[in-house]
């Protein structure tokens, strides 16, 4: 076994990899940008190493600087993680001339799987069954629209060199082709280095499942099951689970067959999943194959209570395989939920900021519970737009799929995060969905059911109101009693918070903005009791409160006659309340000044959605454009986002350039 491995990745999988190596006594060093040097991975290594700027190419892709520090910290293998150089040949092929051990398989099997086209040929021969498409090297625009139109509409544009959702397009007519296309090339072109495409029909109601294969280099190659990674935003994976509901060991056996089929057609070696698409009668066919280990595989974990990385580790060891075939058991179901920052009222669109508070899940146990959480961040910590989105993982495991999915319920109820936006909430509406919980999978499940998965937001309730209102009060009282009061004085009369009056009853009245509406509430001292009058409404107030960090309060209220507990997390005026599951953030306003919120969007004005790079720019100023017509491509988080124009009109000024950085909220050009 190694004694010394470098971990070529950060965030999450860096954390992930570094615990297993200290559990089996391996020394680890850790690598980073100058975005991740306070980062939680590079404490959690023995060692840590800059290697460069924040941006990926200028640190995390940097394959030479990386092999470079390997060698001179004494490393006898590099673990890739997943992305960045996971999937790289020509990495792996200078650790082989190096004489340094990548944890992965042999350069020729990445090359030979690295091309969807390639790869398709190659399980073509090997007889694993396909999806119908072209798949070849001719790369013209107008051919491979032919091919679409022969096809048959709708079809998927992938890039043939893809991953991970990027460089994917679903094509509805003809006439959309060409946009798509040149969209799908340039996402390829800046995640990949490569434009090539494939195309193969778009197929009804599929769903996606995969299998963990895993190979050594003595020949024994075994399937360790399968996942079902259907639930997708954007072609990208947001629930896993294992094993696939409703899947028949009859087509496990197949399916895992045509897997191993697939892993000996290239001498693979190590952990790979080959991934399928699966149509609603039962067949499938053969995606693609991801050379490395993948997001959701602490799943299989859960399931068969083995440690797919130290698996690796002691593969690259030449070890041979722990178990074979026969030995593998299968218990229970687990269910993988992928915590990202973003705006899912804005399409899923990306968000970045400082996370200011993280509670996670109580009773987590990273090996052997039946919540477990992978997390690369702390309190702290800055999402960025270099990297990724995804913030952490929730796992959870239980005896029966309903169990797990009501233990998920439970563990995303526990998550509170602020400082940037999340799709926890969301996550919460799949667990609860009626679809999802009778398995009724497939990867347009989030479109088919977004009225209910991504509702119109309702106003705050009573309730929360309440919450914010107790909050900012003992915020009060915990100032006034440390002495840090605006009174100056302990004894002074003025500063005492109790709501005595002279010649008259307490009351306090309160603005807030919710989303883009104003709500009053007004508090209410009337004798002994305490009233909050919302809108005409009066509910009578009692209440508990802890303060367990500086603006955090932990809140037990009297309400309508029963006692609710709540979270809240008050930062300068913004409020963060966090009860019955949900996640409501107001502002409070100064009643004292003109209450309403400035125009941020003047009449013919288009602001940027997201915190992005300007990579293209389709029209200028004096171009007439009609209604939907592509203005301007930006790029965040490695995610693509096109403005469209929302009426016709003339561009007046276009106001950022391309390659230009632009935050959030600031308009991009004007239309007259």
């Amino acid at each position: 076994m190694f004694k010394t491995i470098l971990i070529a990745n950060r965030g999450e999988i860096a954390c992930r990899v570094a615990a297993t190596a200290r559990r089996l006594g391996i020394k680890t060093i850790a690598v980073y940008s100058d975005a991740d040097a306070q980062s939680k991975h590079v404490v959690s290594c023995d060692v840590a190493v800059r290697i460069g700027p924040a941006a990926a190419s200028d640190s995390y892709l940097k394959g030479e600087v990386i092999l470079d520090v390997a060698k001179r910290y004494g490393a006898q293998a590099i673990h890739p993680g997943y992305g960045f150089l996971s999937e790289n040949e020509g990495f792996a092929l200078e650790c082989e001339k190096a004489g340094m051990t990548f944890v992965g398989p042999p350069a020729a099997a990445i090359a030979a799987m690295g091309s969807k086209a390639a790869a398709k040929s190659l399980m073509e021969k090997a007889g694993v069954p396909l999806v119908p498409g072209y798949h070849g090297e001719k790369q013209e625009p107008e051919f491979l629209r032919k091919q679409a139109d022969a096809m048959g509409y709708p079809v998927l544009i992938k890039a043939s060199a893809g991953g991970g959702g990027k460089g994917m397009r679903v094509v509805e007519a003809s006439r959309d082709f060409e946009a798509a296309l040149a969209s799908c090339q340039r996402e390829s072109r800046a995640s990949f280095g490569d434009d090539r495409v494939l195309i193969e029909r778009y197929l009804h109601k599929p769903r996606h499942i995969e299998i963990q294969v895993f190979a050594d280099m003595h020949g024994h190659c075994i399937y360790l099951f399968e996942r079902d990674c259907s639930i997708q935003r954007r072609h990208q994976k947001v629930i896993e689970e294992a094993p696939a509901p409703g899947l028949s060991v009859d087509m496990r056996r197949a399916m895992g067959e045509a897997a191993v089929a697939a892993a000996q057609a290239v001498n693979y070696v190590g952990a790979g999943t080959v991934e399928f698409i699966v149509e609603p009668n039962g067949r499938f066919y053969f995606m693609e194959m991801n050379t490395r280990l993948q997001v959701e595989h602490p799943v299989t974990e859960m399931i068969t209570g083995l440690d797919l990385v130290e698996w690796q580790l002691r593969v690259a060891a030449g070890e041979p395989l722990p178990l074979t075939q026969e030995q593998l058991q299968l218990t229970g179901h687990a269910i993988e939920a992928r915590i990202y920052a973003e705006n899912t009222e804005k399409g899923f669109l990306p968000s970045i900021g400082r996370l200011t508070h993280v509670e996670w899940p109580k009773h987590v146990d990273f090996t052997h519970g039946e919540v477990r959480l992978d997390a690369g961040v702390r309190d702290g910590d800055e999402i960025s737009t270099y990297y990724d989105p995804m913030i952490a993982k929730l796992i959870v495991w239980g005896a029966t799929r309903e169990q797990a999915r009501i233990r998920m319920q439970q563990a995303l109820s526990q998550t509170q995060i602020v400082g940037v936006h999340t799709n926890v909430d969301f996550l919460s509406r799949v667990m609860d969905d009626e679809a999802f919980a009778s398995a009724d999978l497939d990867t347009g499940l989030i479109e088919r059911r977004r009225s209910t998965l991504l509702p119109e937001r309702m106003s705050t309730s009573d309730f929360e109101l309440a919450c914010a209102i107790v909050a900012v009060v003992s915020e009060e009282y915990a100032e006034r009693e440390s002495g840090v009061s605006q009174a100056g004085h302990a004894n002074d009369p003025w500063g005492i918070l109790d709501g005595w009056r002279l010649n008259g009853d307490y009351c306090r009245l309160f603005l807030w903005l919710d989303a883009e509406t104003q709500r009053k509430a007004s508090l209410l001292m009337v004798g002994q009791s305490t009233l909050l009058e919302i809108e005409g409404r009066r509910h009578e107030l009692s209440w508990q409160s802890q303060r367990t960090a500086t603006g955090v309060h932990q809140l037990v209220l009297r309400w309508m006659g029963g006692q609710q507990a709540a979270t809240v997390i008050k930062q300068d005026d913004r409020v963060d309340i966090f009860a019955q599951g949900q996640h409501v953030v107001l502002s409070m306003q100064d009643p004292l000044k003109q209450f309403g919120s400035s125009e941020t969007n003047a009449a013919g004005g288009l602001n940027a959605p997201m915190p992005g790079k300007i990579i293209a720019l389709h029209v200028k100023p004096g171009q007439r454009v009609k209604k939907g017509d592509a203005l301007i491509v930006m790029e965040a988080m490695k995610m693509e986002h096109v403005v469209f124009a929302p009426s016709e009109g003339v561009v007046k000024e276009v106001f950022f350039d391309l390659g230009e950085q632009v935050s959030e909220g600031l308009p991009l050009l004007e239309l007259a």
